[in-house]
């Protein structure tokens, strides 16, 4: 990785050589395979929370949206990485390709009105969506266990781009193209397309096929251990008695030990689990909670007067906030080439400062200007990418080999809690800190 600034390794020269080899030794198709990955897993989570107000009309909380695209993924995280080691990559893409494009085509196919039995089509559709990328998430971060560091840093740099190509891509075609919610909704269910075309003609398959080659050999030497066990008892005559048959002995063994084998690998991937929550999966979740619930429940109450500000109008403010935020995320997790943090703490508790932070901003308004809370938002998605790409970063670098894949996977789940539980809590912080707001006098939340 790249010096920190005033470290004793830092030299300009230093700092050209590594950036030189950083970029020399990756595989092009990997980057660009894991890099359509994670675009495409996450762009359809973004298009659908662009889209909330469309799907569901003003006058239903957007947090139910939210929430749709959030829980089936973290029960999916919470669950599949105990038995989807059982599903080989090549189909689980297919499944996950299906599934979010069937996920699409409900919510776009669906009636624009917004009755209840069509919000729920809906609803239905954003869980398929939010299965398939649940699954996906853990899948390919897995994925990267065979593939390198530079798969890890494509992966981050994909997800952190998809927050800003979905909502941008989105708010193009609806306001600047003018296509209709359902055209561009359509539209986007092509997307998984990508997905399968990266997997299947992008990624050199190589070393997933050589692992699949390395565990058929060691099945294969132990059949032929058998065989040649059994040949030579054929020699001592066909009066033997079969309880004292090795072959025979080794066989009951072999399907007790298969009985038992799936109850043993959960019991140890539980263990394993445990040993993930304090350096890994808790600072994750510390980060994850904080910004969404900046995002969800803090950012639309940062008002200004607009005299002091760019906007001629106050539902500008929430989408610049959004849009600056994703262009941090992207930023930092882009940077895992060029820059790397170990101890993950100290930026999920300056997460949770920003948000403490910015909540004393909506009650009590003591920052002078709009572009103060500008630069917060975009320090908060420096600080939330920078520790998730670095967490992944961490467990590569940390947990054993053959751990590793599951430990990948497993980790997966600290995102979706957050923001789960983010959710759960912005249900009602958002209208407090509006009628708080109200009650002094400052109205303009009011006036989105």
């Amino acid at each position: 990785m790249l010096p920190l600034p005033g470290s004793p390794a830092s030299s300009w020269e230093m700092f050209t050589a590594r950036l030189k080899a950083a970029f020399n030794g990756p595989n092009v198709r990997v980057c660009t395979a894991f890099w359509l990955f994670g675009l495409i897993n996450n762009v359809l989570y973004v298009i659908i929370l662009s889209a909330a107000l469309d799907l569901v009309g003003p006058n239903v909380p957007k947090a139910v949206v939210l929430l749709a695209d959030i829980l089936p993924s973290f029960f999916m995280k919470l669950c599949a990485p105990y038995f989807i080691h059982v599903v080989p990559y090549s189909l689980r893409v297919v499944l996950f390709a299906i599934t979010s494009a069937w996920g699409m085509l409900l919510i776009a196919l669906s009636p624009p009105s917004i009755d209840a039995g069509t919000i729920t089509t809906k609803m239905a559709g954003v869980v398929l969506a939010s299965l398939s990328s649940g699954a996906g998430e853990l899948s390919f971060l897995g994925l990267t266990h065979y593939y390198g560091d530079m798969s890890l840093a494509a992966w981050g740099s994909g997800t952190g781009g998809a927050g800003l190509i979905g909502a941008g891509a989105y708010a193009i075609a609806t306001t600047t193209i003018g296509l209709s919610v359902q055209t561009s909704l359509l539209a986007s269910s092509f997307f998984p397309i990508i997905m399968l075309l990266s997997f299947f003609l992008i990624l050199p398959r190589t070393p997933l096929r050589r692992t699949v080659e390395t565990e058929n050999h060691g099945e294969s030497s132990e059949s032929q251990d058998g065989i040649d066990d059994h040949t030579s008892r054929e020699d001592q005559g066909l009066l033997s008695d079969p309880a004292d048959d090795p072959l025979r002995s080794k066989t009951r063994l072999g399907a007790n030990k298969r009985q038992n084998s799936w109850m043993e690998n959960f019991a140890r991937n539980l263990r394993r689990s445990r040993g993930l929550i304090i350096p890994y999966i808790l600072p994750l979740f510390l980060v994850y909670i904080a910004e969404y619930m900046i995002n969800q429940s803090v950012a639309p109450t940062l008002l200004f007067p607009l005299k002091s500000t760019p906007f001629s109008h106050y539902r500008s403010f929430y989408p610049t906030y959004a849009t600056i935020y994703q262009l941090g995320v992207f930023v930092s997790r882009s940077s895992l080439p060029f820059f790397r943090i170990h101890a993950l703490y100290p930026p999920s508790l300056l997460q949770v400062a920003n948000l403490l932070l910015l909540t004393l901003q909506s009650l009590f308004s003591f920052l002078p200007s709009v572009y103060i809370v500008f630069a917060i938002v975009f320090w908060e998605g420096l600080l939330g990418g920078l520790v998730y790409v670095n967490t992944y970063a961490e467990i590569r670098e940390r947990v054993p080999n053959d751990e590793r894949e599951f430990a990948l996977g497993a980790t997966t789940v600290s995102d979706s809690a957050g923001i789960t539980m983010a959710g759960l809590l912005g249900l009602g912080v958002e209208t407090f800190l509006c009628e708080w707001q109200v009650r002094r006098g400052r109205d303009w939340c009011t006036k989105l």
